[in-house]
């Protein structure tokens, strides 16, 4: 195997270290970049030494298969929004060589490899009549040829992806009709481009198009986001980068593929729908084979096998990667033993496919090589399931486990079991989250003190912020010229001390300064996607501040005009400020003319209800508030694109009663904006 030589020593700030053998020079070069991240320590390029030593780089058959079929490729993939900001750029990441055999030190050499892969776009056959557009957004789009026209398959995040996807496919494939769209799953990359494509349709296509999707769909579709979605979206920018600059030192992708393209998210409601009852469906002359698979990947999802083509679309259950049993943007937990189950028996029923293909990354081809490959990804969510339900029942903590657990070499030799969205440590307490929540049964866990409350007593206990960072640089910059091993142990203890200094003493620029340059060493280090760009976005926040802008709910208007209004009241359940709304009594009645439903919603102990009535009920109802609207009316209110106020004079919103009522029962509610701190109090 290859390996390093020092040329020059750490202490004249410029070392390069020189790979022998297969691989190229991994370099450390000297200074910040713009960012203000810093160079890898030596520590940290041995650490990706190690890893090139532990995995069977000399391995490019990934490259070949993910140039497979290639039809033609867009040059210049750069997809522009209305006011000409980038929504998808697969430019800014031709810093990575096309092969992936050049990483430099501030990068995992597996997920350099794997950045190198995903950076492979473009228009692809899998097999005659079966097509894939990929790198034009986080997801792929599948396309499948019918008797008499197009089946689209996952029409990727944002509307002006999916049409430049496919306008591309068209100039290259010719102009066929689409007859039908299929939704694998419930979560946005594969469904929120669907305007893109179908705004280009011919009327008389539309009228007639087909849309299916898994049973459930609908409702998990419009309701992922509604309740905790400003959080979720707030963290979603620590887990895809969205503030770092694509670079060396920054943002390399996700794993999973690059990035969600942020652009207007779309949704149009499904015609079909299929379940336990209904698995096979014949589509344009094409038989399809479902397999319903909700509560793996997604709460509403399914695979299909297509006979002419002996082909298997596996759609999320499985990838090119090992997957989350937690995402950390925050999400509900999954069960890894359904997740298992579902494969396997995917496994057993579509044994004669002789190619896979996903809802991202490449295909497998061959018969023997699609089930190996469904076997060791079985074999992997089984493992990571039952090792941590052996370890906690005894006794072993979730920090326990995550630090000890790792793959058998049988499986930990795949790439494609390696964690680059997922990670065994992260999916271990995952498992323990499903079986035992957040307790460990240690009862100084039980009711701990706030982090703000308990890093001023332990700075305080250090002997004061000088002290400990005193004591901290010196472990550091001790750490970074020592053995990977002890130097990565040591950086994830700095960030725990660290942590508590900042949190103790924000105003402290030494410790956000320092613990900063930990978070580059560790997300250099991760071979995770979503854990480099939670740690560099972490280390550019605590040099640059948060962000001055939240996520606009107005991206997803097309979403939530297609979301049950009772969702709604839901959300506003979660957004009432107890402290303002105690002692507060209020009834509302909410009638939406265009849908002919009526809502009474009641406030009391600080705690909001809501329930359907019906029509006898609106005339016999006491309340304090009455008003009438239209549902697009109240989405605009809630996007932000008209308020309460202004429009109690107009004729858009009718208030038969209180109206001064409805005013304080909104003041009542908080609106949040998604610029929490995070690395910060």
């Amino acid at each position: 195997m290859p390996v390093f030589r020092a040329i020059t020593s750490i202490s004249t700030a410029v070392v390069i270290f020189v790979l022998f053998g297969c691989n190229k020079p991994v370099t450390i070069e000297h200074g910040a970049d713009a960012n203000g991240h810093v160079a890898p320590t030596a520590a940290t390029v041995s650490a990706q030494q190690q890893v090139l030593d532990a995995l069977p780089f000399e391995d490019t058959s990934d490259f070949v298969n993910a140039r497979k079929g290639l039809i033609a490729q867009d040059k210049h993939l750069v997809v522009e929004g209305t006011h000409g900001n980038h929504i998808w750029n697969m430019d800014a990441y031709g810093f990575i060589d096309q092969d992936g055999e050049t990483p430099p030190g501030s990068v995992n050499p597996s997920l350099w490899r794997q950045a190198a892969l995903n950076n492979i776009h473009g228009l692809f056959e899998v097999s005659p009549g079966l097509y894939q557009l990929r790198g034009f957004d986080l997801a792929n789009m599948s396309i499948i040829s019918g008797e008499t026209g197009w089946i689209i398959v996952d029409p990727l995040t944002a509307k002006e992806t999916a049409a430049r996807a496919f306008t591309f496919a068209q100039q290259h494939l010719g102009t066929k009709p689409v007859v039908a769209i299929i939704y694998t799953h419930s979560h946005i990359d594969h469904f929120g481009g669907v305007k893109g494509i179908i705004d280009n349709l011919p009327a008389e296509q539309r009228q007639a198009l087909r849309i299916i999707a898994p049973e459930g769909f609908e409702h998990e579709a419009t309701s992922e986001n509604v309740i905790a979605g400003i959080a979720m979206g707030r963290r979603a920018q620590y887990m895809y980068g969205q503030r770092l600059n694509a670079s060396e030192r920054g943002k390399v992708g996700s794993g999973l593929g690059k990035s969600p393209a942020f652009g207007q998210f779309s949704f149009a409601t499904p015609t079909d729908v299929i379940g336990q009852d209904n698995l096979n469906l014949t589509v344009d002359g094409v038989e399809f084979q479902f397999q319903v698979v909700s509560g793996s990947e997604a709460p509403a999802e399914f695979t299909f096998y297509l006979p002419r083509f002996k082909a298997f679309c596996g759609a999320e259950l499985v990838s090119r990667t090992m997957h989350n049993l937690y995402t950390l943007r925050g999400t509900k937990v999954r069960d890894a033993r359904i997740w298992s189950g579902f494969i396997d028996e995917a496994m057993h029923r579509f044994d004669d496919a002789n190619v896979y293909f996903g809802s991202h990354h490449w295909p497998v081809w061959g018969q023997d090589n699609v089930q190996e490959f469904l076997q060791q990804q079985r074999d992997t969510y089984k493992f990571i399931h039952d090792q941590t339900v052996r370890l906690l029942n005894q006794g072993y903590t979730p920090n326990e486990i995550a630090d000890t657990l790792t793959l058998p070499a049988s499986l930990r030799q795949q790439f494609h079991n390696q964690g680059y969205y997922g990670t065994v440590a992260h999916n271990a307490k995952a498992v323990y989250q499903f079986y035992q929540g957040w307790y460990t049964g240690n009862p100084a866990k039980l009711h701990p003190l706030p982090e703000r409350d308990a890093a001023i007593r332990y700075v305080e206990m250090m002997g004061g912020i000088d002290s400990l960072l005193e004591r901290a640089l010196s472990q550091f910059l001790q750490a970074s010229e020592g053995s990977p091993d002890e130097a990565s142990r040591t950086y994830r203890w700095l960030a725990e001390l660290l942590n508590h200094a900042v949190f103790a003493k924000p105003e402290n620029q030494d410790a956000k300064a320092l613990l900063a340059k930990v978070y580059d060493q560790l997300g250099y280090q991760a071979e995770s996607g979503p854990w480099r760009n939670v740690y560099l976005s972490a280390a550019y926040e605590l040099r640059h501040g948060g962000p001055e802008t939240g996520i606009g709910p107005a991206v997803m208007k097309d979403i939530l005009l297609n979301t049950d209004v009772s969702q709604f009241f839901d959300s506003m359940a979660v957004r009432v400020n107890a402290n303002d709304a105690e002692g507060e009594q209020l009834t509302l009645l909410v009638t939406f003319a265009d849908i002919e439903r009526s809502y009474l919603l009641t406030l009391d102990n600080s705690v909001l209800h809501h329930r359907l009535v019906n029509e006898e009920e609106v005339k016999k109802v006491e309340s304090d508030v009455r008003l009438a609207l239209t549902v697009p009316l109240f989405v605009d209110i809630i996007v932000g694109h008209a308020s309460v106020k202004d429009l109690l004079l107009s004729d858009e919103l009718q208030v038969e009663t209180g109206a001064l009522d409805l005013i304080k029962f909104v003041s009542l509610l908080d609106k949040p904006t998604g610029m929490f701190n995070i690395v910060t109090p």
